[in-house]
């Protein structure tokens, strides 16, 4: 018997470790429930949740194959070792099979479950699945871990030229076994269960991801570089929730991408080469994870901004966090991400930039508070694209790149389209004083709209002489841990 551990990898079509155990002889999958470590980890009740709904449609596909899906539970990954070896034990497994996964703790996690199993004579494998490229396979002249994207890209671009990732192939069914599978849980305790309005938007499964993934790239993926920024229309994928589980892979997505553009990525359509770097900045996170294993850490990126004076306010932190800044398209984005578990990518930038600039509060209060909300909550791309906001992490640009909250709406929701969808108290104003309602006079502003709780003006000016302050990158040792 050989064993399949299920993490990120919710799928059965293009999935590595799965392909390579059926190779072997008769197999069977197995899915840990470890709600300690979700908790600890802040992932979001509605992430679970749809883990759990995909988890009830891999269940029926392997079935399907004869391959039982074995729920086992493990409170925090401390106990994988052991509940791992036993289910080993009574099933006499030769071997098991994983797909690679990035962070500090996964990677304690799986080395601690490999000398487990080791020393009771079951081997362990890992593979490369949810990457293009292997951490530490791409690197600079001098063998480092890039820290620029545009530089990470160039390598990419040139590994793809000379190689595609291929496709996996699907396992055939096998014979029947003598093992069911275990009910998947509806819910599990600690983690309440989202709104069916908020399910809807995520059906979960295979087939969905597929379906949204065919539709984009056929219907939706040539007008991407002009439309991804503009919160009001369709102009995104939508997949981030199913790549963040695993329902669908970035192979399959690249591909996807590269037959709608006849092959090409670097040349021909434009809407298609800006989203192929977008999986390639999923990518150069989760290759940042491994290379600096600090941003596991709490720890910035850039080591000199860990000296940033951040406010202590709690109040103005809670006033982000419900929605109720007095900056419509502030608000109007936090509500999205509270009620959908989703928020559009360029809204994240402008929400982030808000909280650590303008209000100068740490990075790592949105970090958290977005990874409790967000069905498509990874750490890599989480993180990074905190860091990134905050002048903390990768940002080739220096700290002075500040988005005004203001001029970013004007520029992406000029007729106020999304901003009256969320805050449907603002739906009779003109397109001018949406962005900006206390601007318009009067001398209480909108009923039931709060005032803005920050000066822009001050604000962006108190955060330039905070981080014009720091000692330099050199004085505080570039490689520290």
């Amino acid at each position: 018997m050989h064993l399949i551990w299920l993490r990120t990898d919710l799928r059965l079509h293009d999935n590595t470790a799965l392909a390579a155990a059926s190779q072997r002889g008769p197999v069977a999958a197995v899915y840990l429930v470890t709600p300690q470590q979700w908790l600890a980890h802040d992932d979001a009740p509605c992430k679970v949740d749809f883990w759990l709904r995909n988890l009830q449609h891999l269940s029926q596909a392997l079935g399907a194959l004869n391959i039982p899906l074995l729920i086992r539970s493990a409170p925090t990954w401390d106990q994988a070792p052991a509940v791992l070896g036993q289910l080993c034990r009574e099933l006499s497994v030769e071997s098991v099979h994983v797909n690679e996964e990035y962070g500090i703790h996964e990677s304690r996690r799986d080395a601690a479950v490999a000398k487990a199993l080791e020393a009771e004579g079951v081997s362990f494998h890992r593979y490369l699945d949810q990457l293009l490229f292997q951490p530490g396979s791409v690197l600079t002249k001098t063998g480092t871990y890039f820290q620029v994207f545009s530089q990470f890209r160039k390598v990419c671009y040139a590994r793809l030229h000379s190689a595609v990732p291929r496709l996996v192939a699907t396992p055939k069914a096998q014979a029947a076994l003598a093992l069911n599978s275990d009910p998947v849980p509806q819910q599990v305790d600690g983690f309440e269960a989202p709104s069916e309005t908020l399910r809807a938007l995520w059906p979960a499964g295979e087939d969905e991801a597929r379906r949204r993934l065919d539709a984009f790239a056929e219907q939706q993926i040539s007008y991407y570089k002009d439309e991804r920024d503009f919160p009001a229309k369709p102009g995104t994928s939508q997949l981030s929730a199913y790549l963040a589980a695993g329902v669908v892979s970035p192979r399959q997505c690249l591909h996807a991408a590269l037959q709608s553009n006849q092959g090409e990525f670097e040349s021909g359509d434009i809407g298609t080469i800006t989203w192929i770097n977008e999986l390639l900045w999923r990518e150069f996170y989760k290759h940042i994870l491994v290379g600096y294993p600090r941003v596991s850490r709490h720890r910035a990126f850039r080591p000199e901004t860990e000296a940033v004076a951040w406010r202590d306010a709690p109040k103005d932190l809670a006033a982000w966090q419900q929605a109720r800044t007095g900056l419509p398209i502030i608000d109007a984005a936090m509500r999205q991400l509270l009620d959908t578990g989703w928020m559009h990518n360029r809204l994240r930038m402008v929400v982030a930039m808000f909280l650590t600039k303008n209000l100068l509060i740490d990075w790592r209060e949105g970090e958290r508070f977005f990874m409790r909300h967000l069905i498509d909550g990874d750490l890599a791309a989480n993180n990074g694209g905190w860091q990134w906001s905050s002048s903390t992490g990768t940002d080739s640009a220096p700290y002075f790149r500040i988005f005004s909250p203001l001029s970013q709406s004007q520029k992406f929701d000029g007729d106020g389209v999304f901003i009256k969808h969320w805050l449907p108290q603002l739906a009779a104003l003109n397109k001018k004083d949406v962005h900006d309602p206390q601007a318009a006079g009067g001398l209480f502003g909108v009923a039931d709209y709060p005032r803005s709780i920050v000066d822009l003006k001050h604000s962006r000016e108190r955060a330039l002489a905070a981080f014009r302050s720091l000692p330099s990158r050199q004085a505080v040792g570039a490689e520290y841990e």
